[in-house]
């Protein structure tokens, strides 16, 4: 009851319009209700032939509004009417919202029937809690793939950015993430995805058993720059609802490249500078406030303390190149980052990650004294074999010049073998740990 008070005291009764008064590109301007017109109100605009088409105040211009829609102009004429909403858009789910795939709008778009409405509303684009009132992280968390749970250790509530470039097997390593990591809930943010890609990714390589337990948000890459932002602010939403019923929620967006450039897009329309590779600063200022989102959960007032949300994130480096901007940035904000490479796929090992290249940063404080032992010594001998690889295969390193090189060599194999896994295969993390022993002992895989 008091939740329905607080939605009646919030409602404004007064009604705003304006009128279209220009169209350019995908940038409407408006006129009329300007001292009730705020950065990120929402409108809707009347169209000939057409329903009402959504758009989002991105800016001002003067005596004019500039508005981006969330579907095509077409039908949108000169003097049209535009229907004002001073309050932004917010969702309301509810836990029955897993084993459901949704838009940006929070609307079902899987056939199955209308999606139940929960009592309290959670604004798409909520700050995070205070750094001083969220909890640390928690303990590890097992996430079923044997190199991420031995070289980049995960604990519940962090961040860890995917760097990928395109093709190279970041939507099957999310797969195995959201049908294998021990968590309670998984919300999934498929951001600019290839259209025909939506549905391989839910049937195929999430699964029925992947998608049991998740809310898949979708926004392919055909649909306006604003809906491909909103469906990121909405996996979040979601997974805010999810962690304040104190489960443990495991966050999956691909990509937050995909967001960047969205935003970017809008920035332009706007009238933003261009900076590095044509990124607005609203780029670089929207990224914190959206990863910042996920995390450990805040410690309520009585003490208890919110889900965390332990958030993976995958970043599409551009042209392989992991210092573009955006993989750049968002490195500088997450808790860690796993580094997948072309060349390791190429050669058949699949998922491609290059451990030596990738990190977290709550290691080693969540492993054991006898585990942080074996990652070193792993770490040392795969080192030693990249560092000599090209000799190796050419025939110019000479037997018994190194120890440790020709120990790499004899190891290479079975740690070869030990890093590569089958989407459909699980390893946890004491079985990964164990495996990993026996082989650096010469016990082979």
């Amino acid at each position: 009851m008091q939740n329905l008070v607080e939605a009646v005291e919030k409602l404004d009764p007064l009604v705003v319009t304006g009128r279209v008064a220009a169209v350019s590109g995908l940038l409407i301007e408006a006129r009329g209700g300007m001292t009730r017109l705020a950065v990120g109100a929402r409108a809707e605009i009347q169209r000939r032939g057409a329903p009402p088409l959504p758009a989002e105040v991105v800016g001002f211009r003067e005596s004019r509004a500039l508005l981006m829609p969330f579907g095509p102009v077409e039908g949108v004429a000169p003097g049209a009417a535009i229907h004002i909403e001073t309050q932004g858009f917010a969702v309301r789910p509810t836990t029955a919202w897993l084993g459901r795939i949704v838009d940006a709008f929070g609307e079902p778009i899987d056939g199955k029937g209308p999606l139940p409405q929960g009592l309290a509303a959670y604004p798409l684009r909520a700050s995070p809690p205070p750094a001083h009132a969220r909890d640390r992280v928690g303990a590890r968390l097992d996430l079923g793939v044997r190199s991420m749970n031995v070289f980049t250790t995960c604990c519940r509530g962090q961040r860890l950015g995917v760097f990928a470039g395109s093709g190279v097997g970041k939507s099957v390593l999310l797969s195995m993430l959201a049908r294998q990591s021990e968590c309670d809930a998984v919300v999934v943010g498929l951001i600019g995805e290839r259209g025909r890609e939506v549905r391989e990714f839910i049937e195929e390589t999430l699964g029925e058993e992947g998608l049991k337990r998740a809310v898949v948000v979708v926004a392919t890459s055909d649909e306006p720059a604003l809906k491909r932002r909103q469906a990121a602010y909405m996996t979040l939403a979601i997974a805010e609802f999810m962690r304040d019923q104190d489960l443990e929620v495991l966050c999956l967006m691909d990509s937050v490249t995909r967001f960047a450039m969205a935003q970017r897009e809008i920035g332009l329309a706007a009238g933003e500078p261009p900076t590095t590779k044509g990124y607005t600063p609203t780029v670089f200022t929207e990224l914190p406030k959206l990863l910042e989102r996920a995390g450990p959960g805040p410690i309520r007032p009585d003490g208890a303390r919110a889900g965390p949300i332990t958030g993976l994130f995958t970043v599409l480096v551009d042209g392989d190149d992991h210092n573009e901007p955006i993989a750049d940035a968002v490195r500088g904000i997450l808790d860690g980052h796993i580094v997948m490479e072309r060349a390791i796929a190429e050669r058949g090992r699949f998922p491609a990650i290059n451990v030596l290249k990738s990190i977290s940063r709550t290691m080693p404080g969540c492993q054991e004294p006898r585990e942080r032992e074996i990652v070193r010594d792993a770490r040392q001998v795969l080192s030693a074999y990249a560092n000599m690889e090209e000799l190796i295969r050419i025939g110019a390193y000479r037997a018994g010049s190194d120890p440790l090189v020709d120990r790499s060599i004899a190891l290479n194999p079975a740690l070869e073998a030990f890093l590569g896994q089958d989407k459909d295969e699980m390893s946890t993390l004491g079985e990964s740990f164990s495996r990993l022993e026996a082989i650096l002992a010469g016990g082979g895989a």
